[in-house]
């Protein structure tokens, strides 16, 4: 890779642990698998010390760190799956604008979208290949890094909760800017989404070309719109880019793999998401897990939902939490999660017990069913 030959995205390493995989495409499984959004972070030392010397979005851009980062947990724990270190924040970045990590502040735009004309500065025309092969890259080598280990997850922040950082220029509490533009210019925020749309779609069929196993689409935002903005402004994306995807997959020959769809509070939205063309629906930790299963129907695999925060809790009431979610969901058609993404102040030892508790009481429950 970087002072080296760079690896190719054929010849990998025969897959040893498809429990993810089977899963998401409704098949039976032995053990619930799981992952963690965030299980390559700031929670684990080793994280901390290799990002030490390096910019976070120098470190997005190099295939080499971003392999470590992802295998690091996968070292400790368990887990049924890998997903690649990267950001969401990658794609507006291949349009054409500058980001940057601020120290406490977290992810900022330079110069945020603030008016229409504003939109004629973005590149209407992206290479995904040259401005985001550094991604492909780190998937290729995390795919051969991994040995067959555990399938690999590729991703891409959706197109509403990428608009809402282009225009708050960062994080906000009530995303009145970007949601202001919904209302004052719903034109130009569908000319927006669409471009995103189109984006994200080569950039999801990229990745599975580098060696993605499985796709994650992250509407982080979505719990900012009303039901009916929604459907206007964030379904017929979402829609549009798994209709898209699958259809280049076919084209370009490349594997069908599962997808996932991750709507944050979205609840309003649940039925019809079921129905927007991903094999999985991720839940966040704030619906109870058989509203989910009636809202979603039998034809679609849930992922989640444990409150990120339960992993305070001591090891033993972590246990007892894992088995009430596993009894709830059932240890079919489920890929245990937390509702968001693992804390930096979070104790490893206890994302172990999380880990080791699904796979303990998800083959308890299968032994005596």
């Amino acid at each position: 890779m970087e002072g080296g030959e760079r690896l190719l995205p054929k010849g990998f390493p025969k897959l040893k642990n498809d429990t993810f995989l089977r899963a998401a495409r409704g098949e039976e499984t032995e053990h619930t698998p799981v992952w963690c959004m965030r299980q390559a972070g700031r929670y684990l030392p080793e994280f901390r010390e290799t990002r030490a010397a390096q910019d976070f979005f120098a470190t997005c851009r190099s295939p080499k760190l971003c392999c470590e980062l992802t295998l690091q947990p996968l070292r400790r724990f368990p887990l049924d799956a890998a997903i690649i270190f990267s950001d969401i924040l990658v794609v507006p970045q291949a349009l054409g604008m500058e980001v940057v990590m601020v120290p406490g502040k977290g992810p900022t735009f330079t110069e945020p979208l603030k008016e229409v004309e504003d939109l004629l500065k973005l590149r209407q025309k992206v290479d995904v290949t040259a401005e985001l092969g550094y991604v492909f890259q780190a998937i290729t080598l995390t795919r051969h890094s991994l040995e067959g280990r555990v399938p690999l997850i590729g991703f891409s922040g959706a197109p509403w909760t990428l608009m809402s950082y282009m225009i708050e220029g960062g994080g906000s509490s009530t995303m009145a800017k970007a949601k202001s533009w919904l209302y004052r210019h719903p034109e130009a925020s569908h000319q927006l989404l669409r471009l995103l749309a189109d984006v994200i779609t080569d950039y999801l069929v990229g990745q599975v070309a580098a060696g993605a196993q499985a796709l994650q689409l992250f509407e982080s935002h979505a719990g900012h719109l009303g039901p009916e903005q929604f459907q206007d402004f964030a379904l017929p994306y979402i829609r549009d880019i798994a209709q898209a995807v699958k259809s280049k997959l076919k084209e370009e020959a490349l594997p069908l793999v599962p997808m996932i769809i991750f709507a944050k509070d979205a609840h309003y939205a649940l039925r019809d998401l079921a129905r927007a063309g991903y094999e999985v629906v991720g839940l966040d930790w704030t619906i109870r897990p058989q509203e989910a299963r009636a809202q979603t129907g039998k034809d679609v695999t849930l992922q989640g939902n444990l409150d990120p925060c339960a992993l305070y809790a001591p090891k033993e009431k972590i246990g007892e939490l894992v088995k009430k979610m596993l009894e709830a969901f059932g240890t079919q058609r489920y890929i245990a999660n937390l509702g968001h993404g693992l804390y930096p102040d979070m104790n490893p030892e206890h994302v172990g017990a999380f880990v080791e508790a699904v796979h303990a009481h998800s083959r308890h429950i299968n032994k005596h069913s």
